[in-house]
C-alpha cells in the first residue's frame, strides 16, 4: 500500500494520480486524519487487503501533504554512513548517534522553504521508518514487523544555529519551520523489493549531491529500533530519520549551501520524490 494525506484526509493511492478517501470507503469506520490509522495498524491493513477500492479521485502532486503529519516522536540519527561520517570529520560511531527534529518542522513533499536569514542551510536526503506497532526492548529480528512503513525525508540543516554555543543544537538547528519535509506517502514493506537496500540521493538544479544506499547504513533500521526500544518506546506514527549518505554541502571544499530559487529533489527508490523550493525570508 501507498498511504497518503490528499488535501489533509487520509488516502490509499490506487494510482499515478488515483486515490481513495479511506474514511469514505470504510464508511466511517476510519478517521480522516492521516496520523489516526497507526493507532489502529492491525485493524487498518486488515480492512485494506479486502476493502472494495474502486470509487478512486484524482489528485495533483500539489494536494499531498506530509503522510504522517504530527509524530508523538521524531528520532533521527546521525553519522549513520560511513563516508557522511569521513567528510565530516567525525570517526564512526559505536552507538546511534540520536537527536530529534520538532513537530512543527513537518512538511509535506512538494513545499517552498523559507532560509533562514544570514544562514547556511545545508540538505540531507533520508529514507524515513514509521512506527507502526508500539516497540519496546523489542530485538532486531523482531524490528520489522513494528515498522509500518517507508518514507522519504530531507534533514534539512541550518549549521550556523547547528553549531552556535559550546555544544552543538542539532535539534534546534534541524527544526526551523519547513525543515522536515516528508512523503510523497508511506509505502508498506510488501511493496519494497528489499527494504534494506534501497538507493536514495538528491539534486539540486539537476546536478546531483548525494547518492548512496541503504545497506551502507551502520546502523540498520532493525538495528536502529532494537537500540532506540532498549531505552524508549516506540509510538505508532513516530518517524525514524536513519542518517544520510555523503555529499552535503558542509562537507565539500569550498563549502556549498542552499540559495533562494534553489530547486532540491531528493528520491528514495521504489518509495518516492520530494521538491523543495527555496526562498528568503
Amino acid at each position: 500500500m501507498k498511504i497518503a494525506s490528499i488535501g489533509g484526509r487520509l488516502s490509499l493511492v490506487t494510482g499515478p494520480s488515483t486515490a481513495v478517501d479511506v474514511n469514505k470507503a470504510s464508511g466511517g469506520v476510519f478517521d480522516a486524519d492521516p496520523q489516526s490509522i497507526y493507532e489502529r495498524w492491525d485493524e487498518f491493513t486488515t480492512w485494506a487487503a479486502t476493502a472494495e477500492l474502486s470509487e478512486s479521485i484524482e489528485f495533483a502532486p500539489a494536494d499531498l501533504q506530509a503522510p504522517v503529519p504530527t509524530p508523538r516522536q521524531i528520532f533521527a540519527i546521525g553519522l549513520n554512513y560511513r563516508d557522511h561520517a569521513d567528510e565530516s570529520g567525525f570517526t564512526v560511531p559505536e552507538a546511534p548517534t540520536v537527536f530529534t527534529k520538532f513537530v512543527s518542522s513537518v512538511t509535506g513533499p512538494n513545499t517552498t522553504v523559507t532560509l533562514p536569514a544570514d544562514g547556511n542551510t545545508d540538505w540531507e536526503v533520508e529514507l524515513v521508518a514509521v512506527v507502526g506497532r508500539t516497540a519496546h526492548d523489542v530485538s532486531e529480528a523482531e524490528a520489522w514487523s513494528h515498522v509500518a512503513g517507508l518514507t522519504v525525508g530531507q534533514d534539512l540543516s541550518e549549521r550556523k544555529a547547528q553549531f552556535v554555543g559550546p555544544v552543538p543544537q542539532f535539534s534546534l538547528g534541524k527544526s526551523f519551520p519547513g525543515f522536515s519535509p516528508t512523503g510523497p506517502w508511506v509505502v508498506t514493506l510488501d511493496e519494497v523489493d528489499d527494504p534494506a537496500d534501497l538507493e536514495l540521493g538528491c539534486a539540486i538544479n539537476g546536478e546531483q549531491m548525494q547518492l548512496g544506499r541503504t545497506r551502507d547504513l551502520v546502523f540498520s533500521v532493525p538495528s536502529l529500533i532494537a537500540k532506540l526500544s532498549a531505552i524508549v518506546t516506540l509510538l505508532p506514527g513516530d518517524l525514524i530519520f536513519t542518517g544520510t549518505p555523503a555529499g552535503v554541502g558542509v562537507g565539500r571544499d569550498p563549502k556549498v549551501f542552499l540559495q533562494p530559487g534553489d530547486t532540491l529533489v531528493s528520491w528514495v527508490d521504489g518509495i518516492g520524490t520530494l521538491t523543495q523550493t527555496m526562498t528568503r525570508a
